[in-house]
């Protein structure tokens, strides 16, 4: 999950000439957030990701329906690792759905929350941070030229089934985390 400000440029750049390079005006008018929703299939090389106008339990909840019914339809268990965000939890499907979808729902799922301060090891985040990269480093206005520019580089990268390199082992996590890790003296 991932919010982003909608910016609109004050003022128009200046082109770089001969002898003289761009002029840029930093001042900018901002339009409000948006939230990116991103999950990511790391061994095939997939992601999936929407785009909303807000970042509440009812947004997430849809998400996590949309992952369930549309792309893992055939799917008894689907594991989901994600941070401790708030909205992140059971009651977000009870107030969404009636009981039997909220459970169905629920019940499909595995959730693994990462440490508190350990986002960074959300492969999702590494994904969204590439995206950034890719196209949200720069001032974009309105939310649907956001959910073209998105939607654009989630086909690129789904298409070169673009994986992520994770190279963190279970050895190395106990030596980082040692103090979420609980130790056994003999």
């Amino acid at each position: 999950m991932n919010q982003n400000q909608l910016i609109e440029e004050a003022k128009t750049a200046m082109a770089m000439k001969p002898g003289q390079e761009a002029r840029v005006d930093y001042e900018y008018i901002r339009h409000g957030v948006i939230n990116i929703f991103m999950a990511n299939e790391p061994l095939k090389g997939k992601r999936f990701t929407e785009v909303t106008e807000l970042k509440t339990k009812k947004e997430w909840a849809n998400f996590i329906k949309q992952i369930a019914d549309r792309q893992y339809p055939k799917a008894k268990k689907i594991t989901l690792v994600m941070d401790n965000f708030k909205t992140h939890s059971a009651s977000a499907f009870y107030e969404m759905f009636d009981p039997q979808e909220a459970k169905r729902l629920w019940d499909r799922f595995e959730f693994v929350y990462t440490p508190k301060h350990g986002s960074w090891l959300n492969m999702a985040e590494i994904e969204l941070h590439v995206l950034n990269g890719q196209c949200l480093n720069r001032h974009i206005p309105d939310i649907n030229k956001i959910r073209e520019e998105v939607q654009a580089r989630q086909s690129s990268r789904n298409n070169r089934n673009s994986k992520i390199n994770w190279q963190f082992t279970n050895r190395e996590a106990r030596v980082k985390l040692k103090k979420l890790y609980p130790s056994i003296n003999d």
